[in-house]
């Protein structure tokens, strides 16, 4: 009888405890994870560079809607304000190649402190121009700031981001500089071509602030040695309380297995095993390259004139389609892949050239004119 009462004791116990114990609470807590807490210092940094990129946008839209003031003011041909158009993409092409150099001597915010410097030197030489070479010069340093910024912007931030939010992060830098090219067309319909060249210096002077506060690229530091370093900055981006020693643990392995690689040169690049890869890797930038966009981008403006349509409206609906197709773009990347999208792209891209190029046959031809009530 007694151990008929003792087993019941023994059950009414049981069916006391609580199921979940008060220190299994924690564990099952709606709270985001402590390393989700503290990415604010990711999304600062971040923010901080892509106004390196939204620069970039800056530089490449200003030629566009500033073609007609300029050209007025200053008495410039044609010709002449073609050199100070395409006069970026030379300086954009010096500065990416002496970007990586730049990078690795001075680091990620030294590089980009750099671009910064060069972008204010050239928007000061616009807004003061009284000629051609002032202009010229102004328009080469701003390509060049556009060149490093183009190559230092994305390579910080997929070094400081974490495995899970790197690809949404790097696809802010494209994002950001069309949203600078668009802005630019924007208030370039409403503001004069000199104070224009004045806000090109805002996402500059942001930036240089933004680096104040932000850590240097975890990844760099590491790459130089500097240990101490190293981890502080790591510390600092995933939060205080964060375990950080399996990342550092994986970013040193992976800078000990690239300083034990050979050293790569540039006649590896026609060596028949990465003959595919080469091939397809040069041939998409080409293709970006050669497409016509740069051409339509800096003269998007003159191009709706020629043809007869308000160049304001135009400008400006390029301008906004611009930024809702590349944030689509975005969105999409990852769950529709890399390749249906460049179809998709390329292929608008020959159909939209195809048809510029008839509608401008047809025009210069006199075949088939129509006068809109728009017009």
């Amino acid at each position: 009888m007694s151990i008929e009462l003792d087993a019941d004791n023994n059950l009414q116990d049981e069916i006391r405890e609580p199921l979940i114990i008060p220190e299994r609470k924690i564990l099952i807590s709606d709270d985001p994870p402590q390393e989700q807490k503290h990415q604010w210092m990711v999304y600062m940094s971040t923010i901080a560079a892509v106004c390196g990129s939204y620069a970039f946008g800056n530089c490449a839209g200003f030629s566009s809607p500033a073609q007609a003031a300029i050209t007025e003011d200053l008495n410039l041909s044609t010709a002449e304000y073609s050199l100070f158009g395409s006069i970026l993409t030379f300086g954009a092409m010096i500065g990416a190649i002496t970007s990586g150099p730049i990078a690795d001597f001075t680091g990620r915010k030294g590089a980009m402190r750099v671009a910064a410097a060069f972008c204010v030197a050239g928007w000061l030489a616009i807004y003061f121009a009284q000629g051609t070479i002032s202009l010229d010069i102004g328009r080469l340093a701003t390509g060049y700031g556009m060149g490093v910024f183009s190559f230092v912007v994305p390579i910080f931030i997929a070094e400081i981001a974490p495995k899970n939010m790197r690809g949404a992060l790097t696809t802010l830098n494209q994002l950001m500089i069309c949203t600078g090219v668009s802005v630019s067309y924007i208030i370039g319909t409403l503001i004069s071509w000199r104070v224009l060249a004045l806000t090109g210096l805002i996402p500059c002077a942001v930036l240089v602030i933004g680096l104040l506060f932000i850590p240097e690229s975890p990844r760099w530091l590491a790459k130089l040695g500097h240990q101490k370093e190293f981890e502080t900055s790591l510390q600092k981006l995933r939060g205080k309380d964060a375990n950080i020693s399996e990342e550092t643990a994986e970013i040193q392995d992976y800078i000990r297995t690239l300083d034990a690689l050979p050293k790569a040169k540039m006649l590896d690049l026609f060596d028949k095993r990465y003959l595919r890869s080469v091939t397809i890797g040069v041939g998409l930038m080409v293709c970006q390259q050669l497409g016509g966009i740069n051409g339509i981008c800096f003269y998007v403006t003159s191009i709706f004139q020629s043809a007869g349509f308000p160049s304001n409206v135009g400008t400006i609906i390029y301008a906004v389609l611009q930024v809702v197709v590349t944030a689509l773009g975005a969105t999409l990347i990852d769950k529709a892949g890399r390749k249906p999208l460049l179809l998709v792209s390329g292929s608008g891209l020959v159909l939209g050239c195809f048809l510029v190029a008839v509608s401008f046959y047809l025009k210069v031809h006199e075949i088939a004119l129509s006068r809109h009530p728009l017009y």
